[in-house]
């Protein structure tokens, strides 16, 4: 007699051959499936840049709507089929890659009550990332993380650095108010450290300009300051980058959590402990 499966082993083998299709890029259905994902995730974005200028909106307005529901239904069906296919659901769902997968699809259901917010569907764009994975370039995946670390370990510097300057801010924002005050268009504190934050990031709109000379040498102290405190996180991250130890990872993804960038010789997910 021959052995037949049961529901339940049926429901397996169907998961873990959607997830070798779906997380995997080694196969060629695997590499088809993420080749035909970029494709329609460009096009989608596509379509929603093109909504956005009038001309076109005007004349070609009932098809990229058309597109856009097609596009968010068709990436709907791959989002439920990814939770479906990994063994821990809500551990994709609130990975980097689930939580982007998400908000790709949720603007085109908010567009139904708030119009206009279709528009955040450009954030699709950041699914294009996976394109390490197909064309398998682990290096730049290892260099990925590489950085990540890098800022992890460079954290607690910069926080300290951003509250630095968000103490100079407040307090040339002050001064230019007392300085110059509301005849020269600062009204109150905060056109002062607005006014402080453009300028100590040289950014320089203009829309606010000191009129008296103590008020522009405050500013020029600032201008001055602003080269040298731009460089400040720059030389933070060079140091954690040139410190930190580089990994060669692997393209597997994990069939239970679905997280990607394991070392080369790695047997079991470093995230949930399952074996890959």
């Amino acid at each position: 007699m021959r052995d037949t499966l049961s529901p339940g082993d049926e429901a397996a083998g169907l998961r873990r051959r959607l997830h070798e299709i779906i997380f995997e890029a080694d196969t060629p259905a695997g590499r088809l499936f993420d080749l035909v994902l970029i494709v329609s995730i460009l096009c989608s974005v596509l379509a929603v840049m093109l909504d956005s200028v009038p001309q076109i909106q005007a004349a070609y307005g009932a098809e990229l709507y058309l597109l856009e529901w097609f596009f968010t239904l068709l990436f709907t069906l791959e989002y439920g089929l990814r939770l479906f296919c990994v063994g821990r659901p809500i551990k994709y769902a609130t990975s980097f890659f689930g939580l982007v997968d998400l908000l790709s699809i949720v603007p085109t259901y908010i567009s139904l009550l708030i119009p206009g917010s279709q528009y955040l569907l450009t954030i699709r764009i950041l699914r294009i990332l996976r394109i390490f994975r197909i064309l398998k370039l682990a290096q730049y995946v290892g260099e990925a993380n590489h950085l990540l670390r890098a800022l992890a370990n460079s954290r607690r510097k910069i926080i300290v650095f951003l509250f630095a300057v968000f103490t100079l801010v407040v307090i040339f924002g002050s001064l230019m108010y007392l300085i110059e005050g509301p005849e020269a268009g600062f009204v109150n504190l905060f056109e002062g450290i607005y006014y402080a934050i453009v300028t100590l990031s040289t950014v320089g709109y203009g829309d606010i300009t000191p009129q008296t000379p103590l008020g522009k040498a405050v500013s020029s102290l600032l201008m001055i300051m602003g080269y040298g405190i731009i460089a400040v996180p720059t030389g933070i991250v060079s140091v954690e980058l040139a410190q930190a130890k580089r990994l060669e990872v692997s393209t597997q993804s994990c069939p239970e959590c679905s997280a990607e960038g394991h070392d080369i010789d790695a047997r079991h997910c470093k995230h949930c402990g399952s074996r890959l």
